[in-house]
Order: structure tokens, then sequence, then C-alpha cells
């Protein structure tokens, strides 16, 4: 334990008797944050809080502490025990290393490169709990600039990472010769320079960038949602500069340059893809560029790609029909990560993965969801369809014609009432009777049900999911008879409700306004029956 009790504050005891909450944790908690917080700004917040008796948020942000979602520790950035500022920071950084050396010298994301995933952070979030004190000198500001051990690894690192870009390049000559144009966006972010620098490792001329979100800005002062996800609607400025300028494609990273959104023009109109085309054009271009470059001795079936089993399934048709491997994950890209580790250490190629939140790796440098790479290698794809004739648009339409039609509909509902997103899952659970989940959503027979929550799964023998129990999020998946696949899951860093649907076709059925209004339908029905919005409080996504 490193907690010191009553030692090393500097709050006057007195006074908090006088301000005491009457809640023997809470007003340990008040004492432990006005004892350790330095920063002036996010401590004022609380003693404003404790002055004017705001027990209950004082409660909030206080009593829980940060977890691990999906993607790391996340949450809003704030006073309190649960958000984001320079004391929690502190309390995780703090026990990390010690963990990371206990734990055999393995470094959030561990030795094998990937996103830190369980058991290692319920082991940390436990180690951050036991020794919530911050270290001697953490305040310190300057010790960084008076330490021997300080190095800025980052032009070693940068350099090394252009390089190995350089393996999954496979037309650089192409790329010196295009006339194509592409804008970049960098949404206020850090993939400005990156994103450049890729281009000209792969020999592209550089992306035209959009000026006024080239610079980081932690404001996002351009942009109401700095999340490229959102589509056109946040895409305003870049798509505007690509007309002036004669650009086809723009490229669009998130402020910490994983994700990777991509606009190609045609006939006058924009067409955003989802992440789900996207993964479908990738998944196309790494097998076919691996089958064009492979020795004569590779084996087809030592090759991967992955996905999360919320994602497209258009990898597995791919797959079945080139006789490769296809593996889901559970959703986030630390489980991608941990296993895609894994099957190199057992001599498999892996050649892609992704996410339908527009996450891509495009080979294995990076054991995580990069939109740099993401960004050089779709130009690449764009530069070489050109010289067929072809557009994005176009061969995603062929990839389609060829594996079969993957139609997805994908959205989410806010939530701010935990009780009540569990009382949704609880009874689907529970939805004919007790432990019995529904055989019908509307007119739309259910053919199976996996819980994810549970580890219940009714296509199995055994009735078990093969994927991971994951306890702490609600995940429920269901396979209907007419070949739909939709799954309800809370978000693992947001208040959301995220829902995912898909109507996975053969090659030959190519009515695709039959398959969307099939879609569409269904997933009116899954909202209007299983989730309740009117009835639940839930608020739609804004347009």
């Amino acid at each position: 334990m490193c907690e010191r009790g009553a030692g090393g504050g500097d709050v006057n005891s007195n006074v908090l008797i006088a301000r005491s909450t009457g809640d023997a944790q809470l007003d340990k908690a008040v004492w432990q944050w006005l004892s350790w917080d330095k920063n002036q700004k996010t401590k004022e917040q609380i003693e404003n809080l404790l002055q004017n008796g705001k027990h209950k948020e004082l409660r909030d942000r206080l009593c829980c502490r940060l977890t691990f979602g999906t993607a790391g520790l996340r949450s809003a950035m704030g006073a309190g025990f649960c958000y984001i500022n320079d004391l929690t920071v502190i309390q995780s950084t703090q026990v990390s290393l010690p963990y990371a050396l206990q734990a055999a010298n393995e470094s959030v994301y561990w030795e094998n490169g990937a996103q830190i995933k369980s058991p290692h952070d319920k082991e940390i979030i436990k180690c951050i709990e036991e020794c919530v004190e911050p270290w001697n000198g953490s305040w310190n500001e300057n010790l960084v600039d008076t330490s021997p051990l300080r190095q800025d690894p980052l032009k070693k690192i940068c350099d090394s990472y252009m390089e190995d870009l350089k393996k999954i390049c496979y037309h650089r000559e192409l790329n010196m010769q295009t006339n194509l144009k592409f804008v970049h966006t960098s949404f206020h972010g850090v993939g400005h320079d990156y994103v450049q620098w890729a281009f000209k490792a792969f020999g592209f001329q550089p992306p035209i960038p959009v000026p006024e979100q080239k610079d980081p800005d932690p404001d996002f002062s351009t942009v109401k949602c700095p999340n490229p996800e959102e589509g056109e609607s946040v895409l305003e400025l870049s798509l505007r500069l690509a007309e002036r300028e004669n650009a086809k494609v723009v490229v669009a990273t998130d402020p910490d340059a994983d994700r990777l959104a991509v606009a190609e023009q045609q006939n006058g109109c924009w067409k955003v893809f989802t992440g789900n085309e996207l993964a479908a054009l990738f998944g196309w271009w790494m097998f076919s560029r691996w089958k064009e470059n492979c020795s004569k001795d590779a084996d087809v079936k030592n090759v991967y790609m992955l996905a999360t089993t919320v994602s497209s399934k258009i990898l597995r048709a791919i797959a079945l029909k080139e006789g490769f491997n296809f593996e889901e994950t559970l959703p986030g890209f630390k489980w991608i990560g941990s296993r895609v580790k894994d099957l190199l250490d057992n001599g498999k190629e892996v050649l892609f993965a992704f996410e339908e939140s527009i996450g891509f790796m495009c080979g294995t440098s990076v054991l995580d969801k990069d939109g740099v790479s993401a960004a050089v290698v779709i130009a690449e794809m764009a530069a070489y369809l050109e010289t067929k004739n072809l557009s994005l648009a176009q061969k995603l339409i062929e990839v389609y014609e060829t594996y079969g039609y993957h139609i997805s509909k994908t959205s989410y509902f806010l939530c701010y009432d935990p009780p009540t997103i569990k009382r949704i899952f609880e009874r689907l659970r529970n939805f004919d009777g007790p432990q019995s989940y529904p055989k019908f959503c509307g007119d739309y027979s259910i053919l199976h049900v996996r819980d994810i929550t549970t580890g219940y799964d009714s296509s199995q023998p055994n009735k078990k999911s093969v994927l991971p129990v994951s306890k702490s999020s609600q995940m429920i998946t269901f396979t209907f008879q007419n070949g739909c696949v939709a799954t309800l899951r809370t978000s693992g860093t947001e208040p959301k409700i995220k829902y995912y649907a898909e109507m996975c076709a053969l090659p030959e059925q190519r009515s695709v306004a039959a398959l969307y209004a099939d879609i569409t339908k269904l997933v009116e029905a899954l909202i209007e029956n299983f989730l309740e919005p009117d009835k639940n409080g839930l608020i739609w996504r804004s347009a």
C-alpha cells in the first residue's frame, strides 16, 4: 500500500471537519482530493461543490475511478477521480511502470506492442487503488529538464516507422507519376506531419492540407465534433478545399491520427465511405498485392485477416473464396493487436485487420489501428485504380459483386442513465420469461443469440460463446433467419448504446435496393421492439 493516510496533506483538517458531508466515504475522498491536487483550477471546482453542498455531484466525481474501456483509460476532463486531470494522470502513470516491471519487464501498451487488455487492465486499476497518493516530486514540472534519464526517441521512432511503411508500398513508380491530387485534414490533431512524411515515403507529392485544421488545437475550433466518423457534416472544409484544388480524394485522420475517413468526388458529389466499405477495399487490396508479390512457395492457408465481431463480415466472404483465414475478436483494437501478435509468434502472416469505426491496420509494423498508414495505402490504391479507369467507389461495387454485397447500418443512442441501460439488456435476457431470449423481433425470426456479457451462444453445441466473456459491458448479437446479423452493445468509452446490423448476401444476390429495404425494416424493428427509445428516454444520434 502506498497511501500514507493523513500524512503529507496541506489541507487544514479543522476546515474539512467543518465541511463534513455526513458520509464517511465521501469525506475521505474529499480530503484526499484537496490534499493531493496541486492544480488550483480543479482543486477549486471540488472546494466550490463542497461549499455549496453539492454532495451528490461530489460523490459522482470522487467515489468512483477511471476504468479501462475498449480503448484504454478515457473520460471527460474535469475535477474528480473519475475524470481526466493532472492528479488522475499522475496516479495512473506512477503505477503503470512498477506493474510492468513486476510482470517480467513487459511496457497504455504492453510489451507485445498492442493495447493493454485483461487481465493487465484490472491489475493496473487495482494497483492505482492501492497507491493513490502522488509520489514526492510528482508535481515538479521542472524534473524532466534535470533528469539524466531524459531522452527523446521521437525522431528515431518516426524514421523507423516511415522505413517500415515501405514494406506495404507496391507501386512507388506509379505513385511518383500520378496526377491524382489528395487533400488531408488532421482535424486539429497530430496527424499533419506524419501523413506528409508517409506520402513522401510512398513516392507521392504531399497531400494538400486544410490550413484551418492543420495544427493542433485543443478547442477543435472549426468543427462541431472532431470525429471524421460523423461523415460529410464534419468534412466541410476539406471537401470545399478539394473542389477548389480539383483533388479527387480526401483523407481525414482523427485528432490522434489512429483512424481514417475517406471521401471521393464523383460526378459533382462526394461519396464518404463507411468503415465497413473501406475495409472491403483494404481487404481486396492487401490480399491482391500479397498474391501478386508472394514467393512461389507461399501458402495462402498461412495468411490471416481479422475484424472485430461488430464489424462487417466482408473479410470472411473474401477469405472463404480466396482460401485464407479470417478471425473475429471482441470490440476494441486491444483484442485484435493481441491476437495478431499470437499469430505472428506462431509463424502466421497477417495482412489486414479492422474495426467498423474507421480503424484499420495495414500490415503488422504497428499492432493497432493507424490512420497514417491507412491514408497512404488508400492513396496508392486510388492511384493504381485510376490507371484501370476505376474509382474507389466503382472498385467497391466490383468487390461486392465478386464476394457478395454486405449492406450495413450502424448508429447509436445516447443514454446517460446506467440503470436504464442495464434494464434494456436484462429485458432481452428475460424476454419471453426468465432466462429466455427473444425468438422474434417484430416479424423477423431469430435463428441464434450470442450474449458476450453472460457467455451464452445458442449456435454452439455447449451453448457457450467462443469469444471471451466480457462482464463489464453489455453486448448481445442476434442472427436472423433472413441472413442479417445485428448487435446491440454499450460503448466502452461513451454513454452510448450502439447498434450494428448487416445483411450478408451471396454473390448472385445483386438486388441492392431489396437488400437495403430489408435491412432498413429490420433495424426499425430492432429499435422499436428491443431498444424502445421513447419509453426509455434514449436520445437519437444527431444527424
